[in-house]
């Protein structure tokens, strides 16, 4: 149960930034004995592979605190976040421990579908919040959000390592963060049509 808390807990954070959960868990596989890699993810503790993930995390994050940069960032993210929750999720024990039963070891597909399907939930809610918050702050929340979802990303990689008990309360908040900022989204969208309905003619 523990190691499919895991999985969950870093695919949630690939929703965040994609490239987080896979550095930390590509280190601590080399450092630590906390990360034990399956055969066939022995690649993701190459440090060259994580020389290039050090890369694409720096440019993600210049890019995803740039005001209207960020939701196209957002676009091509849109692959490569769920494909990150995926790996994330399989890279761990997550998928062969998820029930006492083998079904999920001979199933590997599995894995990949619930750590993507998670991943790309989070990244849904983000994407849909981003424009939103950009709009209500004049651009300024945009670094000011990136940064909190960066840092969040990254405590929960390491929650789900180390203390994958929390992932449930972690979860749970984070699903009441994304009922409020949906419903935020929807009424901000229900504004604009409104003001659009009523402007004049030009």
């Amino acid at each position: 149960m523990l190691a499919a808390l895991t999985g969950l807990g870093l695919s949630t954070a690939a929703g965040l930034n994609a490239y987080i959960p896979l550095l930390v868990v590509g280190v601590l596989a080399n450092v630590t004995d906390a990360v034990r890699l399956p055969d066939g993810y022995s690649w993701l503790s190459n440090w060259g592979v994580l020389a290039i993930l050090a890369v694409l995390l720096l440019a993600e994050m210049v890019l995803d605190k740039v005001p209207a940069v960020d939701s196209v960032n957002d676009a091509i993210q849109t692959v490569v976040r769920p494909a990150s929750g995926g790996v994330v999720f399989s890279a761990t024990s997550a998928a062969a421990e998820l029930d006492s039963s083998t079904w999920m070891t001979e199933h590997p597909w599995a894995g990949w579908l619930l750590g993507i399907v998670l991943a790309l939930a989070v990244h849904a809610v983000k994407a849909a919040a981003r424009p939103v918050i950009n709009a209500g702050t004049a651009g300024v929340g945009a670094p000011v959000v990136s940064t909190v979802e960066d840092a969040g990303s990254f405590g929960m990689s390491l929650v789900a390592i180390f203390l994958p008990v929390l992932v449930i309360v972690v979860l749970l908040a984070l699903a009441v963060v994304a009922w409020w900022l949906l419903r935020r989204v929807r009424r901000f969208r229900a504004r604009r049509r409104a003001a659009r309905g009523h402007h004049p003619p030009g």
